[in-house]
Protein backbone atom coordinates (compact mmCIF):
# COMPACT_ATOMS: atom_id res chain seq x y z
CA UNK A 1 0.00 0.00 0.00
CA UNK A 2 1.37 3.79 -0.95
CA UNK A 3 0.73 6.93 1.30
CA UNK A 4 1.04 10.60 0.32
CA UNK A 5 3.04 12.93 2.85
CA UNK A 6 1.88 16.05 2.05
CA UNK A 7 3.67 19.11 3.94
CA UNK A 8 0.96 21.87 3.76
CA UNK A 9 1.86 25.94 3.73
CA UNK A 10 4.19 25.89 0.51
CA UNK A 11 3.45 27.85 -2.50
CA UNK A 12 3.24 26.54 -5.86
CA UNK A 13 5.03 27.96 -8.90
CA UNK A 14 6.01 26.99 -12.17
CA UNK A 15 4.43 25.41 -15.23
CA UNK A 16 3.54 21.76 -15.83
CA UNK A 17 2.28 19.77 -19.15
CA UNK A 18 -1.36 18.28 -18.52
CA UNK A 19 -1.08 14.47 -19.42
CA UNK A 20 -3.64 12.34 -22.22
CA UNK A 21 -7.41 12.58 -20.71
CA UNK A 22 -8.29 9.34 -18.77
CA UNK A 23 -12.09 9.67 -20.19
CA UNK A 24 -10.55 9.95 -23.74
CA UNK A 25 -8.08 7.23 -23.63
CA UNK A 26 -10.74 4.57 -22.10
CA UNK A 27 -13.06 4.37 -24.74
CA UNK A 28 -10.28 5.04 -27.64
CA UNK A 29 -8.46 2.11 -27.00
CA UNK A 30 -11.93 0.04 -26.81
CA UNK A 31 -12.60 1.55 -30.46
CA UNK A 32 -8.92 0.18 -31.84
CA UNK A 33 -10.71 -3.24 -31.22
CA UNK A 34 -12.75 -2.04 -34.40
CA UNK A 35 -9.64 -1.78 -36.79
CA UNK A 36 -7.81 -4.78 -38.54
CA UNK A 37 -4.43 -3.66 -38.45
CA UNK A 38 -2.82 -1.75 -36.08
CA UNK A 39 -3.42 1.82 -33.94
CA UNK A 40 -0.91 3.35 -32.85
CA UNK A 41 -2.09 5.96 -29.97
CA UNK A 42 0.12 9.37 -28.45
CA UNK A 43 -0.17 11.03 -25.40
CA UNK A 44 -1.24 7.87 -23.79
CA UNK A 45 -0.96 8.54 -19.64
CA UNK A 46 0.37 5.15 -17.91
CA UNK A 47 -2.81 5.20 -15.32
CA UNK A 48 -3.90 2.12 -13.72
CA UNK A 49 -7.55 2.24 -15.65
CA UNK A 50 -5.47 2.30 -18.96
CA UNK A 51 -3.61 -1.03 -18.06
CA UNK A 52 -6.97 -2.52 -17.29
CA UNK A 53 -7.75 -1.86 -21.00
CA UNK A 54 -4.72 -2.73 -22.14
CA UNK A 55 -5.10 -6.44 -19.94
CA UNK A 56 -9.08 -6.64 -21.57
CA UNK A 57 -7.42 -6.28 -25.13
CA UNK A 58 -4.83 -8.89 -24.80
CA UNK A 59 -7.38 -11.21 -23.05
CA UNK A 60 -9.57 -10.80 -26.68
CA UNK A 61 -6.63 -11.76 -28.74
CA UNK A 62 -4.81 -8.40 -29.62
CA UNK A 63 -1.62 -7.42 -28.89
CA UNK A 64 -1.49 -4.57 -26.72
CA UNK A 65 1.72 -2.65 -25.57
CA UNK A 66 3.43 0.50 -23.97
CA UNK A 67 6.27 2.43 -26.12
CA UNK A 68 7.02 5.78 -23.57
CA UNK A 69 3.83 8.14 -23.97
CA UNK A 70 2.58 5.90 -27.02
CA UNK A 71 0.26 2.33 -26.57
CA UNK A 72 0.38 -0.06 -29.85
CA UNK A 73 -2.80 -2.11 -30.65
CA UNK A 74 -2.74 -4.34 -33.06
CA UNK A 75 -6.45 -5.76 -33.33
CA UNK A 76 -5.85 -7.68 -36.90
CA UNK A 77 -7.46 -11.11 -35.49
CA UNK A 78 -8.95 -10.66 -32.06
CA UNK A 79 -9.80 -14.70 -30.79
CA UNK A 80 -12.51 -13.62 -28.08
CA UNK A 81 -15.67 -12.18 -27.40
CA UNK A 82 -16.11 -12.59 -23.42
CA UNK A 83 -14.47 -10.40 -21.03
CA UNK A 84 -14.30 -12.02 -17.20
CA UNK A 85 -15.44 -10.84 -13.94
CA UNK A 86 -11.65 -10.48 -12.90
CA UNK A 87 -11.42 -7.89 -16.03
CA UNK A 88 -14.23 -6.34 -15.42
CA UNK A 89 -13.41 -5.60 -12.11
CA UNK A 90 -10.44 -3.57 -12.54
CA UNK A 91 -12.41 -0.60 -13.44
CA UNK A 92 -15.76 0.94 -13.55
CA UNK A 93 -15.87 2.02 -17.43
CA UNK A 94 -15.15 -1.50 -18.58
CA UNK A 95 -18.54 -1.42 -19.79
CA UNK A 96 -16.90 1.29 -22.58
CA UNK A 97 -16.11 -2.51 -24.36
CA UNK A 98 -19.73 -3.40 -24.97
CA UNK A 99 -20.57 -2.02 -27.95
CA UNK A 100 -16.98 -2.83 -29.88
CA UNK A 101 -16.85 -6.45 -28.78
CA UNK A 102 -20.26 -7.05 -30.13
CA UNK A 103 -19.94 -4.48 -32.97
CA UNK A 104 -16.36 -6.47 -34.49
CA UNK A 105 -17.20 -9.85 -33.36
CA UNK A 106 -20.97 -9.95 -33.34
CA UNK A 107 -21.53 -10.86 -29.83
CA UNK A 108 -19.89 -10.27 -26.30
CA UNK A 109 -20.01 -11.68 -23.17
CA UNK A 110 -19.71 -9.18 -20.16
CA UNK A 111 -20.36 -9.24 -16.16
CA UNK A 112 -21.72 -6.49 -14.58
CA UNK A 113 -19.09 -3.79 -14.37
CA UNK A 114 -17.38 -3.06 -11.50
CA UNK A 115 -19.26 -6.18 -9.76
CA UNK A 116 -22.52 -4.36 -9.59
CA UNK A 117 -26.02 -6.22 -9.57
CA UNK A 118 -28.37 -6.03 -12.99
CA UNK A 119 -31.60 -4.67 -12.75
CA UNK A 120 -31.78 -1.10 -11.80
CA UNK A 121 -28.11 0.52 -12.83
CA UNK A 122 -26.47 3.38 -14.53
CA UNK A 123 -25.33 0.81 -17.48
CA UNK A 124 -29.20 0.98 -18.78
CA UNK A 125 -29.04 3.81 -21.31
CA UNK A 126 -26.02 1.41 -22.43
CA UNK A 127 -28.56 -1.84 -22.83
CA UNK A 128 -31.42 0.57 -24.29
CA UNK A 129 -29.06 1.74 -27.31
CA UNK A 130 -27.46 -1.52 -27.64
CA UNK A 131 -31.18 -3.08 -28.14
CA UNK A 132 -32.21 -0.36 -30.69
CA UNK A 133 -29.55 -1.07 -32.87
CA UNK A 134 -30.81 -4.98 -32.91
CA UNK A 135 -28.86 -6.35 -30.52
CA UNK A 136 -30.36 -9.15 -27.92
CA UNK A 137 -29.01 -9.38 -24.73
CA UNK A 138 -29.75 -11.97 -22.26
CA UNK A 139 -28.99 -10.95 -18.12
CA UNK A 140 -28.12 -13.44 -16.15
CA UNK A 141 -26.09 -14.59 -13.24
CA UNK A 142 -24.75 -11.29 -12.70
CA UNK A 143 -23.84 -11.16 -16.28
CA UNK A 144 -25.16 -10.64 -19.87
CA UNK A 145 -24.59 -12.12 -23.50
CA UNK A 146 -24.84 -9.67 -26.05
CA UNK A 147 -25.58 -11.47 -29.65
CA UNK A 148 -27.47 -10.17 -33.20
CA UNK A 149 -26.77 -8.50 -36.37
CA UNK A 150 -26.88 -4.28 -35.93
CA UNK A 151 -28.36 -2.42 -37.96
CA UNK A 152 -28.53 1.54 -37.99
CA UNK A 153 -31.50 3.36 -35.99
CA UNK A 154 -32.59 6.12 -34.40
CA UNK A 155 -31.48 6.21 -31.04
CA UNK A 156 -32.83 8.88 -28.03
CA UNK A 157 -30.83 9.33 -25.01
CA UNK A 158 -32.99 10.04 -21.89
CA UNK A 159 -30.00 11.27 -20.37
CA UNK A 160 -26.53 12.79 -22.39
CA UNK A 161 -24.85 10.25 -20.96
CA UNK A 162 -21.21 9.92 -21.78
CA UNK A 163 -20.60 6.43 -21.54
CA UNK A 164 -24.40 5.42 -23.16
CA UNK A 165 -23.45 7.72 -25.82
CA UNK A 166 -19.65 6.22 -26.53
CA UNK A 167 -21.34 2.64 -26.63
CA UNK A 168 -23.63 3.56 -29.22
CA UNK A 169 -20.86 4.84 -31.98
CA UNK A 170 -18.61 1.95 -31.12
CA UNK A 171 -21.57 -0.37 -32.22
CA UNK A 172 -23.19 1.66 -34.84
CA UNK A 173 -19.55 2.36 -36.68
CA UNK A 174 -20.20 -1.82 -37.27
CA UNK A 175 -23.37 -1.34 -37.72
CA UNK A 176 -25.74 -1.67 -41.58
CA UNK A 177 -26.95 1.83 -42.29
CA UNK A 178 -27.24 4.81 -40.31
CA UNK A 179 -27.90 5.78 -36.64
CA UNK A 180 -28.71 9.05 -35.08
CA UNK A 181 -28.25 9.38 -32.05
CA UNK A 182 -29.67 12.09 -30.16
CA UNK A 183 -29.51 13.80 -26.67
CA UNK A 184 -26.44 12.59 -27.07
CA UNK A 185 -23.35 13.85 -24.50
CA UNK A 186 -21.42 16.74 -25.89
CA UNK A 187 -17.99 16.34 -24.16
CA UNK A 188 -14.95 17.17 -25.91
CA UNK A 189 -14.39 13.46 -25.03
CA UNK A 190 -17.25 12.10 -27.12
CA UNK A 191 -15.21 14.73 -29.76
CA UNK A 192 -11.81 13.25 -29.38
CA UNK A 193 -13.77 9.81 -29.72
CA UNK A 194 -15.14 10.67 -33.27
CA UNK A 195 -11.87 12.20 -34.61
CA UNK A 196 -9.98 8.82 -33.48
CA UNK A 197 -12.85 7.00 -35.20
CA UNK A 198 -12.19 8.95 -38.37
CA UNK A 199 -9.01 8.10 -38.51
CA UNK A 200 -9.80 4.77 -38.84
CA UNK A 201 -11.60 5.20 -42.13
CA UNK A 202 -15.79 5.37 -39.82
CA UNK A 203 -18.01 8.14 -41.15
CA UNK A 204 -19.59 10.19 -38.09
CA UNK A 205 -20.33 13.63 -37.29
CA UNK A 206 -21.88 15.65 -35.24
CA UNK A 207 -20.12 15.25 -32.13
CA UNK A 208 -19.85 18.21 -29.69
CA UNK A 209 -23.99 18.65 -30.27
CA UNK A 210 -26.83 16.60 -29.22
CA UNK A 211 -26.75 15.02 -32.58
CA UNK A 212 -24.30 12.53 -33.74
CA UNK A 213 -25.20 10.55 -37.11
CA UNK A 214 -22.98 7.27 -37.68
CA UNK A 215 -22.91 5.97 -41.53
CA UNK A 216 -22.21 2.35 -40.03
CA UNK A 217 -20.28 -0.20 -42.29
CA UNK A 218 -17.43 1.68 -43.65
CA UNK A 219 -13.84 -0.64 -43.99
CA UNK A 220 -12.21 0.49 -41.25
CA UNK A 221 -7.80 0.59 -40.47
CA UNK A 222 -5.38 1.38 -38.43
CA UNK A 223 -4.03 4.45 -37.81
CA UNK A 224 -2.33 6.91 -35.66
CA UNK A 225 -4.06 9.42 -33.10
CA UNK A 226 -2.93 11.72 -30.14
CA UNK A 227 -5.37 12.07 -27.06
CA UNK A 228 -6.64 15.19 -25.89
CA UNK A 229 -5.18 16.51 -22.43
CA UNK A 230 -6.72 15.53 -19.35
CA UNK A 231 -9.22 18.80 -18.57
CA UNK A 232 -9.98 17.46 -14.98
CA UNK A 233 -6.24 16.83 -14.01
CA UNK A 234 -5.56 20.22 -15.28
CA UNK A 235 -8.70 21.25 -13.06
CA UNK A 236 -6.73 19.66 -9.97
CA UNK A 237 -3.75 21.50 -10.92
CA UNK A 238 -5.30 24.69 -10.78
CA UNK A 239 -7.53 23.84 -7.26
CA UNK A 240 -4.11 23.23 -6.30
CA UNK A 241 -2.34 26.77 -6.88
CA UNK A 242 -5.59 28.31 -5.26
CA UNK A 243 -5.76 26.01 -2.49
CA UNK A 244 -1.78 26.70 -1.57
CA UNK A 245 -1.68 30.07 -3.28
CA UNK A 246 1.10 30.98 -5.64
CA UNK A 247 1.63 31.02 -9.55
CA UNK A 248 1.04 28.28 -12.12
CA UNK A 249 0.45 27.63 -15.73
CA UNK A 250 -1.10 24.27 -16.94
CA UNK A 251 -0.19 23.84 -20.27
CA UNK A 252 -1.22 21.74 -23.39
CA UNK A 253 -5.31 21.59 -22.58
CA UNK A 254 -8.02 23.92 -23.96
CA UNK A 255 -9.21 26.80 -22.08
CA UNK A 256 -12.48 26.30 -23.57
CA UNK A 257 -13.18 23.22 -22.18
CA UNK A 258 -12.32 24.34 -18.25
CA UNK A 259 -14.26 28.17 -18.72
CA UNK A 260 -17.04 26.80 -16.11
CA UNK A 261 -14.27 26.18 -13.57
CA UNK A 262 -11.59 28.97 -14.31
CA UNK A 263 -14.75 31.36 -14.33
CA UNK A 264 -15.72 29.82 -10.51
CA UNK A 265 -11.90 30.45 -9.41
CA UNK A 266 -12.08 33.95 -10.84
CA UNK A 267 -14.85 34.61 -8.52
CA UNK A 268 -12.95 33.13 -6.05
CA UNK A 269 -10.51 35.69 -6.03
CA UNK A 270 -7.85 34.50 -7.97
CA UNK A 271 -6.36 35.30 -11.52
CA UNK A 272 -7.05 33.14 -14.33
CA UNK A 273 -5.33 33.92 -17.64
CA UNK A 274 -6.54 31.78 -20.65
CA UNK A 275 -4.67 31.37 -24.13
CA UNK A 276 -4.54 28.95 -26.75
CA UNK A 277 -2.88 25.94 -24.92
CA UNK A 278 -1.98 27.54 -21.78
CA UNK A 279 -4.44 28.22 -18.51
CA UNK A 280 -2.05 30.20 -15.52
CA UNK A 281 -3.62 31.10 -12.60
CA UNK A 282 -2.03 33.48 -9.31
CA UNK A 283 -3.77 33.82 -6.00
CA UNK A 284 -2.27 35.93 -3.27
CA UNK A 285 -4.77 36.93 -1.01
CA UNK A 286 -7.40 34.97 0.67
CA UNK A 287 -10.15 32.92 -1.42
CA UNK A 288 -13.91 34.13 -0.60
CA UNK A 289 -16.85 32.42 -1.01
CA UNK A 290 -18.57 31.83 -4.57
CA UNK A 291 -22.24 31.83 -6.15
CA UNK A 292 -23.95 28.44 -5.81
CA UNK A 293 -22.41 25.77 -8.53
CA UNK A 294 -23.94 23.22 -9.66
CA UNK A 295 -22.79 20.45 -11.55
CA UNK A 296 -24.34 19.77 -15.00
CA UNK A 297 -23.46 17.85 -18.33
CA UNK A 298 -21.02 19.90 -20.83
CA UNK A 299 -20.76 22.65 -21.19
CA UNK A 300 -21.95 23.07 -17.44
CA UNK A 301 -19.61 22.94 -14.54
CA UNK A 302 -18.67 19.09 -14.61
CA UNK A 303 -18.95 16.79 -11.80
CA UNK A 304 -15.28 15.62 -11.86
CA UNK A 305 -13.98 18.80 -10.81
CA UNK A 306 -16.42 19.35 -7.86
CA UNK A 307 -14.32 17.70 -5.21
CA UNK A 308 -11.26 19.19 -6.13
CA UNK A 309 -12.69 23.02 -6.08
CA UNK A 310 -14.57 22.40 -3.09
CA UNK A 311 -11.22 21.46 -0.91
CA UNK A 312 -9.85 24.28 -2.56
CA UNK A 313 -12.97 26.84 -1.15
CA UNK A 314 -12.69 25.14 2.29
CA UNK A 315 -10.15 28.35 3.33
CA UNK A 316 -11.05 31.43 3.22
CA UNK A 317 -14.11 33.52 3.37
CA UNK A 318 -17.44 33.37 3.22
CA UNK A 319 -19.84 30.33 1.88
CA UNK A 320 -20.18 28.51 -1.25
CA UNK A 321 -23.01 25.99 -2.26
CA UNK A 322 -22.61 22.85 -3.95
CA UNK A 323 -25.28 20.45 -5.95
CA UNK A 324 -24.84 17.71 -7.05
CA UNK A 325 -26.67 16.84 -10.21
CA UNK A 326 -24.78 13.92 -11.74
CA UNK A 327 -24.18 11.41 -9.37
CA UNK A 328 -25.97 10.34 -6.06
CA UNK A 329 -22.62 9.49 -3.75
CA UNK A 330 -20.34 12.12 -5.00
CA UNK A 331 -19.61 14.00 -1.30
CA UNK A 332 -17.71 10.74 0.01
CA UNK A 333 -14.66 13.08 0.48
CA UNK A 334 -16.42 15.48 3.06
CA UNK A 335 -15.82 13.58 6.29
CA UNK A 336 -12.37 13.83 5.33
CA UNK A 337 -12.10 17.29 4.30
CA UNK A 338 -13.70 17.98 7.89
CA UNK A 339 -10.94 15.75 9.54
CA UNK A 340 -8.79 18.67 7.98
CA UNK A 341 -11.00 21.19 9.87
CA UNK A 342 -13.13 22.01 6.95
CA UNK A 343 -16.84 23.53 7.91
CA UNK A 344 -18.89 21.78 5.64
CA UNK A 345 -22.83 20.84 5.96
CA UNK A 346 -24.27 18.23 3.33
CA UNK A 347 -27.98 17.28 2.75
CA UNK A 348 -28.61 14.87 0.27
CA UNK A 349 -27.15 16.66 -2.90
CA UNK A 350 -26.85 19.96 -1.65
CA UNK A 351 -23.16 20.84 -0.05
CA UNK A 352 -22.78 23.94 2.22
CA UNK A 353 -19.21 24.86 2.55
CA UNK A 354 -18.36 27.47 4.86
CA UNK A 355 -14.45 29.08 4.99
CA UNK A 356 -12.38 28.77 7.18
CA UNK A 357 -9.20 30.52 8.27
CA UNK A 358 -6.79 27.54 8.09
CA UNK A 359 -6.90 23.75 7.45
CA UNK A 360 -4.47 21.59 9.59
CA UNK A 361 -3.20 18.20 8.21
CA UNK A 362 -4.61 15.06 9.18
CA UNK A 363 -4.59 11.41 8.56
CA UNK A 364 -7.54 10.39 5.83
CA UNK A 365 -8.35 8.72 3.06
CA UNK A 366 -8.92 8.33 -0.47
CA UNK A 367 -12.35 7.02 -1.34
CA UNK A 368 -12.51 7.39 -4.81
CA UNK A 369 -10.28 9.11 -7.84
CA UNK A 370 -11.69 12.82 -7.60
CA UNK A 371 -12.13 12.69 -4.02
CA UNK A 372 -8.57 11.58 -3.73
CA UNK A 373 -7.11 14.53 -5.21
CA UNK A 374 -9.75 16.93 -3.62
CA UNK A 375 -7.79 15.88 -0.27
CA UNK A 376 -4.23 16.79 -1.64
CA UNK A 377 -5.74 19.71 -2.68
CA UNK A 378 -6.89 20.45 0.73
CA UNK A 379 -3.40 19.16 2.14
CA UNK A 380 -1.29 21.63 0.26
CA UNK A 381 -3.47 24.43 1.50
CA UNK A 382 -3.45 23.29 4.92
CA UNK A 383 -0.89 23.86 7.90
CA UNK A 384 0.96 20.54 8.92
CA UNK A 385 1.44 17.25 7.87
CA UNK A 386 -1.09 15.07 6.42
CA UNK A 387 -1.26 11.09 5.45
CA UNK A 388 -3.49 10.54 2.46
CA UNK A 389 -4.15 6.11 2.11
CA UNK A 390 -5.29 4.27 -0.61
CA UNK A 391 -3.72 5.77 -3.38
CA UNK A 392 -5.09 3.47 -5.84
CA UNK A 393 -7.92 5.43 -6.37
CA UNK A 394 -5.77 8.34 -7.69
CA UNK A 395 -3.67 5.93 -9.60
CA UNK A 396 -6.87 5.59 -11.83
CA UNK A 397 -6.50 9.15 -13.37
CA UNK A 398 -3.70 10.92 -12.38
CA UNK A 399 -0.11 10.00 -13.70
CA UNK A 400 2.91 10.64 -11.00
CA UNK A 401 0.54 13.25 -9.59
CA UNK A 402 2.91 13.57 -6.93
CA UNK A 403 6.08 14.57 -9.41
CA UNK A 404 4.66 17.03 -10.64
CA UNK A 405 3.00 18.94 -7.69
CA UNK A 406 6.50 18.40 -6.27
CA UNK A 407 7.80 20.31 -9.11
CA UNK A 408 5.98 23.02 -8.45
CA UNK A 409 7.11 23.20 -5.24
CA UNK A 410 4.92 21.14 -3.06
CA UNK A 411 6.00 19.29 -0.36
CA UNK A 412 4.69 15.86 -1.23
CA UNK A 413 5.75 12.35 -1.59
CA UNK A 414 4.98 8.72 -1.67
CA UNK A 415 5.81 6.19 0.38
CA UNK A 416 5.63 2.44 0.41
CA UNK A 417 3.75 0.86 3.58
CA UNK A 418 3.56 -2.65 4.32
CA UNK A 419 0.30 -3.32 6.24
CA UNK A 420 0.28 -5.96 8.61
CA UNK A 421 -3.02 -8.28 10.08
Amino acid sequence: MSTYLVEGGFPLKGSVAVHGAKNSVLPILAAALLAPGECVIHNCPDLSDVEASLAILRHLGCSARREGTSVIVDASAPTRWDVPDRLMREMRSSVIFLGAVLGRMGRASLCAPGGCELGPRPIDLHLAAIRALGGTITEESGGMLCQGALHGADIVLSLPSVGATENAMLAAVCAKGTTTITNAAREPEIVDLQNFLLTLGARVRGAGSSVITIEGGAPLHGGSYTVMADRIVACTYLAAAAAAGGEVEVTGVDWRTLSTVTAVLTEAGCAVRSQPGVISLRRDKPLKGVRPIRTAPYPGFPTDAQAPVMAALCRGSGCTVFVENMFESRYRHVDELIRMGADIRVEGRVAVVYGVPRLHGAQVRSSDLRGGAALVVAALGAEGESRIEDLHHIDRGYQCLEGDLAALGARIRRVAEDRKT
